[in-house]
């Protein structure tokens, strides 16, 4: 309805004005982004003349199969069933919108905004999943924990001393910065939902690291946590905030510069090969990425699941594909 009456609507104006003269512009929007709709099911009851009242999915308790799906469902009110419509776009008609203003109390506006964001990319259909709302308040509320845990340790932190990072701390940070360069370009194409994804890549790489606490450790984490509060402040601009402030960056993450991604963080000295026998994948091997044929070939050979197909044949011939893959050929 979006792309067919409300913009229809705007360009009809837009092409009157011009022709009025009072813009030179023929077209309103240099590009359109048509939004799916949020869906959510369905219940509803006949009353005596045959027409059916709908209501809210708040006021029913739903039975699910083993597979999670519908079976049956009764009103709370007075246990007695009522019929499963199925999934549709959320209308008064309908009776099975959610309040936003509940949700808001219950679990904050971020979490809203964040699970909107990330439950389907933003041109296809939303399904209202109350689960879904809880795991994104779950991942608000790690990020919070893990910050007030670190906070000291950040605060004093300087930068990364990149020169000198162990490699535990450099893959740290390769997975940060790569994250980070996946997220820019997703916001590009306008997928806030892998966006969303790429916070929480980050997160887990920064929960990840298994080494000492030391000043290299609390620097990495610095940098990390800067990284994915501006990453993520468009979409939950007020955790991002008080975390900014909390964790000693400065008073306004909005006037933060946008964070990009360091090309020598995404530099690898290692490359991982899928290993195939006989086309068929048997395993992966990592060598250093300015490798040589044979070395690769060796590698290859050496890793136990492989030499385990070829069983002592004679290997006919070796295909690598650069950077991605070794086959054996027997």
């Amino acid at each position: 309805e979006h792309a067919i009456l409300h913009l229809l609507y705007s360009r009809f104006w837009t092409k009157v004005m011009r022709d009025l003269g009072l813009t030179q512009v023929s077209e309103p929007f240099t590009h359109l982004l048509t939004q799916g709709m949020v869906v959510a099911p369905t219940f509803y009851r006949e009353n005596a003349e045959g027409r059916k009242q709908w209501i809210n999915p708040a006021d029913v308790k739903v039975q699910t199969d083993e597979k999670g799906r519908p079976v049956a469902a009764t009103l709370s009110s007075d246990g007695q069933p009522v019929a499963i419509g199925g999934i549709e776009k959320m209308a008064k008609s309908k009776n099975n919108g959610v309040d936003p203003q509940s949700l808001i109390e219950k679990y904050g506006a971020d979490t809203a905004r964040l699970f909107m964001m990330f439950a389907a990319p933003p041109d296809q259909a939303l399904e209202w999943s109350d689960s879904g709302v809880a795991g994104a308040y779950r991942f608000l509320r790690r990020l919070w924990l893990y910050a007030a845990e670190h906070q000291e340790s950040i605060r004093a932190a300087g930068e990364p001393d990149t020169a000198t990072l162990s490699e535990p701390l450099r893959l740290v940070r390769r997975e940060v910065h790569e994250a980070l360069q996946q997220a820019v370009y997703d916001f590009s194409r306008h997928q806030f939902n892998t966006v969303v994804s790429g916070g929480m890549k980050i997160l887990n790489a920064l929960s990840r690291s298994e080494v000492a606490e030391d000043a290299a450790l609390a620097a990495v984490r610095r940098e990390g946590l800067s990284i994915l509060l501006r990453l993520l402040s468009p979409i939950t601009p007020h955790i991002t905030h008080i975390l900014w402030r909390e964790l000693g960056y400065g008073e306004d993450v909005l006037n933060a510069e946008w964070p990009t991604p360091d090309e020598a963080a995404l530099a690898r000295s290692l490359v991982t090969l899928v290993v195939q026998v006989n086309g068929k994948l048997r395993g992966q091997i990592e060598v250093p990425v300015d490798a040589g044929r044979e070395a690769i070939e060796q590698a290859a050979q050496s890793e136990s699941n492989v030499q385990r197909f070829v069983d002592g044949k004679p290997i006919r011939k070796i295909i690598i594909v650069p950077g991605k893959l070794v086959n054996v050929v027997c």
